[in-house]
């Protein structure tokens, strides 16, 4: 693995861990009660954050405010921002 790719992981890994702990100690009690199941687009290094009924708004919204910035996203109230399922059929 590349320089490059161990920094990348390193700068996501960071992007994540502060957001959660911005969340963890002061959103959570902020948004909880009022925005169950909204998104949140975070900037961990301002504390700026943006609400929206999905990510993608969070997020543009967030852009929209602070160009340059990459955003830690969460929904209000859950574990993560989103989950990966389905079902399959076995053909044959």
């Amino acid at each position: 693995m590349s320089t490059l790719r161990q920094d990348g992981a390193e700068a996501a890994n960071d992007l994540v861990e502060s957001g959660q702990r911005l969340y963890d100690e002061r959103l959570r009690e902020l948004l909880e009660p009022a925005h169950l199941g909204r998104y949140v687009a975070i900037d961990p290094v301002s504390g700026r954050h943006f609400v929206a009924d999905t990510g993608t708004e969070a997020l543009l919204d967030g852009r929209r405010a602070l160009p340059h910035t990459l955003f830690y996203l969460a929904r209000v109230g859950h574990p993560a921002a989103d989950t990966l399922s389905g079902h399959g059929r076995r053909v044959g």
